[in-house]
C-alpha cells in the first residue's frame, strides 16, 4: 500500500524514493478518480451519447453501426472522452500539488494564476465546440448536395469526429497561456507579437483548416476565437509576460 500523501512544502527535503513514492501514491488516486468516473460515464452512457448528438439535426440522431462489437466499442470510447473531462479536476490537483513545491513562494504567485486559467480556458473550448462549432459544422456537412446523397451517419465516426474537435479546441484555447510563456522566458516579446500580428493570423488559418472540421464555415467559425485570444494573449503579455530585467542577468562582459 503506497504511504498517505501529506502536503510538501517548498523547504523540506525528499530523497529520490520519498518522492517516487509521492508519485506513485498521486497517481494511483489519480487512476482511481479517473476508474470511477469511467465507471459513471459508462452506466450513464445513454445518457453521454444523446448529449453528444444532441447538435445533429432530429432526424440524423439514431446513429448506424456496423459489426457486432460496434455499438460496445463506441459506447466504451465516448466514455473515456467524458471520464477524462470529468475527473480534470481532480487530475490537475494532484499535477499542481506535485509540482508546486519544487517553486518558491514568489515564484508560485506568479504561476498560480496560469494554473487556475488552464481548466477555465479549457471548459471555455469544450463549451464554444459544443454550442458553436459542432452545430455550424454538422448543419453545413450534412446539408451539403445533400440532394444528390442518401445520407446516412455512422456512430463511430460521428462521435470520433465530435470527441477530437471537442478536444481541439480546448486545447487551442490554452494560446493565452502558450504566448505568455514563451514571453516569460524571453522567447518573443508583446512589440514582436504585434509587430507580426500577419503572420500569426496566417498561422491561425492554417491551424483552424488543420482541424477537423473540414468545411470552410467551420473554418472561419474556428478561426474568430484564435484572433480573439491571440490579441488577448498580446494583451497578457505586456502585463505579465515580461521576463526578468536586464540588471537581473548576468553582466555581460567587456568583450560583448
Amino acid at each position: 500500500m503506497p504511504r498517505r500523501i501529506r502536503p510538501v512544502a517548498h523547504d523540506d527535503r525528499l530523497s529520490p524514493v520519498e518522492h517516487l513514492e509521492e508519485l506513485r501514491a498521486r497517481l494511483i488516486v489519480c487512476a482511481a478518480v479517473f476508474a470511477v468516473a469511467l465507471g459513471l460515464c459508462f452506466w450513464q452512457s445513454e445518457l453521454l451519447l444523446d448529449i453528444a448528438a444532441e447538435p445533429l439535426p432530429a432526424d440524423h440522431r439514431r446513429l448506424l453501426t456496423f459489426g457486432v462489437t460496434e455499438p460496445f466499442t463506441t459506447t466504451l470510447t465516448v466514455s473515456v472522452y467524458g471520464a477524462l473531462v470529468l475527473s480534470l479536476p481532480v487530475l490537475l490537483y494532484q499535477l499542481y500539488a506535485y509540482v508546486l513545491p519544487a517553486f518558491s513562494p514568489a515564484e508560485r504567485r506568479a504561476v498560480l494564476p496560469v494554473l487556475v486559467l488552464f481548466p477555465l480556458l479549457f471548459v471555455a473550448g469544450l463549451a464554444f465546440a459544443y454550442f458553436v462549432v459542432m452545430p455550424a459544422a454538422v448543419g453545413f456537412l450534412l446539408g451539403f448536395n445533400d440532394g444528390a446523397f442518401n445520407v446516412q451517419v455512422r456512430a463511430r465516426d460521428y462521435y470520433s469526429f465530435f470527441s477530437l474537435t471537442e478536444l481541439a479546441c480546448a486545447f487551442l484555447f490554452q494560446l493565452p497561456l502558450a504566448v505568455v510563456a514563451t514571453t516569460r522566458l524571453g522567447i518573443v516579446s508583446a512589440d514582436s507579437l504585434r509587430a507580426n500580428r500577419r503572420y500569426a493570423y496566417l498561422a491561425i488559418a492554417v491551424l483552424a483548416a488543420a482541424l477537423p472540421g473540414v468545411d470552410p464555415i467551420t473554418m472561419l467559425i474556428e478561426m474568430v476565437p484564435l484572433l480573439v485570444l491571440f490579441e488577448l494573449s498580446i494583451v497578457l503579455a505586456r502585463a505579465f509576460g515580461r521576463p526578468r530585467e536586464r540588471g537581473e542577468m548576468a553582466t555581460p562582459s567587456p568583450q560583448e
